[in-house]
């Protein structure tokens, strides 16, 4: 259990200081007179117009996908290009084959994206 007590310790500190902040900043804080005109958005000098959230559109959502997919393809890519000189002898063609494949099945995808038009951003 002694083991335990410094990290208590540091749980209760946080907290504490939390608590505090929060506090401290409700007491000294500066208290404004609210009205209409002051709780309402401000864009541009403009008057808000429309709902909280805008509606995006579908092919948004489509490119971010992709995006991230091709994204994770060069996070498996910089590991296996920084062990790839020290592992050749070890493994032989082996590992080139494997990550060939690998980018080869994504290239496909990419090719496929691209030819149902799922990047291209006018239609």
């Amino acid at each position: 259990m002694s083991e335990y007590f410094p990290i208590f310790i540091q749980v209760v500190v946080a907290i504490g200081f939390a608590a505090s902040a929060l506090i401290i900043s409700v007491v000294l804080g500066k208290s404004a007179k609210t009205n209409k005109t002051k709780d309402s958005a401000y864009e541009c000098g403009m008057p808000a117009e429309g709902g909280a959230q805008p509606r995006f559109s579908v092919k948004f959502y489509l490119v971010a996908m992709l995006f991230i997919l091709f994204d994770i393809e060069i996070v498996f890519m910089y590991p296996w290009a920084v062990i790839y000189r020290d592992h050749i002898a070890a493994h032989g063609p082996g590992i080139f084959w494997s990550m060939l494949s690998f980018v080869g099945i994504l290239t496909v995808g990419y090719v496929y994206a691209i030819m149902k038009g799922a990047l291209d951003w006018k239609s």
